[in-house]
């Protein structure tokens, strides 16, 4: 272990990810690039299919066949040595493989299971399949998203997968780990990205109830219904971001769109089809570098709406979601912050067998066509 390695919060902590998409990836990743060792178990050895997981920096990966008796016993050897599972299956499916989770914590009572599915285990999808739309829609959080008059539209997959499924089960990882340090024992993390929707637009919700957002989607302050909160196009094709919501960020706004007349009538409801139309027709007389020039610097909430690609030329930085200035996590490698290059199936993960349990290959365990088997000479 490097002194990086050491030195960051979760060094030390084993962690072990059936492989999935998406959501769990992203929690096995947040785990990992904070320095626990993220070991990946993949379905499949070959290297002609590779998985289309992107989410695999600092991590390992071992291919196990769980139908296969050899190597059902292979995992469960390993879950007696680890601090973490990350389960991204439907309800049952774990216990089918004859993995059941309170059988797994009585093996290894510091044990923490994290069990991340879509929707709502007891609720009537549960057995439903799904994607981020799904959760989203089921959450009431879709129905706020849009322009009036169109149909609610999706974030993409970042709101469901990522932020109310992945983060929020890390932040489930952590709690149960905080937990651990008190009582000694493990616990079953269960969360889904429908509850973890939810909870992130909190504030939204609450806000239906207040002037702020008691109207339509698309017709209230933040969801594109007010002139000062939205995006504007350019004359190049470009596009600036406004969000100039207090009176002291609206008039530098105005002053520099040389638009002052609207200053009075900010919070007036009836004129802000005009501070719209007004302000659509300023920003495309200029290109975005303009517009960028104009307000750098300036207090008016008013920045460009930058491409990955043009960031990515600029040699942008990425960086950690959170510093921690005692423990960092670890180096960030900018290449892989830009583009996945993939982990093969197998990728470290016989080093880990030796690492966390001992074994050697050909004494507890053989590789059979690039899957680990079980052995007659290992102690589960």
């Amino acid at each position: 272990m490097s002194a990086e390695d050491s030195r960051a919060p979760l060094s030390g902590l084993r962690v072990v990810e059936l492989a999935g998409l998406a959501p769990s990836p992203f929690a096995g990743l947040l785990l990992a690039d904070y320095g626990a060792t993220v070991l990946r178990v993949d379905r499949s050895a070959s290297h002609d299919t590779p998985s289309p997981d992107f989410l695999v920096r600092h991590k390992k990966s071992i291919c196990l066949d769980l139908k296969d008796p050899r190597g059902l016993l292979v995992i469960k050897a390993l879950l007696k040595h680890v601090d973490v599972l990350i389960d991204p299956y439907r309800p049952g499916v774990l216990e089918n493989l004859g993995l059941n989770p309170v059988e797994l914590i009585a093996q290894n009572v510091r044990l923490v299971i994290a069990r991340l599915t879509g929707f709502r285990k007891d609720g009537k999808y549960a057995s439903m399949a799904g994607h981020d739309i799904n959760y989203l829609a089921v959450s009431g959080v879709l129905n706020q998203l849009g322009r009036k008059g169109t149909p609610p539209h999706p974030p993409a997959n970042i709101l469901a997968d990522f932020a109310g499924g992945g983060l929020t089960c890390a932040f489930g990882i952590t709690m149960a780990l905080l937990a651990r340090e008190r009582t000694g024992r493990g616990q079953i993390v269960d969360s889904n990205m429908v509850d973890g929707s939810a909870y992130l637009a909190t504030f939204p919700r609450l806000a239906t109830k207040t002037p702020m957002w008691d109207r339509q989607r698309g017709e209230n302050l933040l969801d594109g219904g007010c002139p000062f909160y939205d995006v504007y196009e350019c004359k190049d094709g470009g596009h600036m971001a406004v969000g100039a919501l207090e009176p002291q960020f609206f008039k530098e706004l105005l002053n520099g769109l040389e638009l002052r007349d609207f200053l009075s009538v900010q919070h007036n409801r009836d004129e802000w089809p005009a501070i719209q139309d007004a302000f659509s027709k300023r920003f495309l007389q200029r290109a975005r570098k303009d517009w960028e020039i104009i307000f750098d610097g300036k207090d008016a909430c008013c920045t460009p709406v930058l491409s990955y690609a043009e960031m990515e030329a600029a040699d942008y930085e990425q960086r950690h979601a959170v510093t921690l200035t005692g423990t960092p996590g670890l180096q960030l490698d900018q290449d892989m912050t830009w583009e996945s290059k993939g982990m093969d199936p197998g990728d470290g993960g016989e080093e880990l067998l030796q690492t966390w349990l001992g074994w050697k290959k050909g004494r507890q365990y053989a590789v059979i066509k690039g899957t680990v088997v079980h052995t007659d000479g290992a102690k589960i």
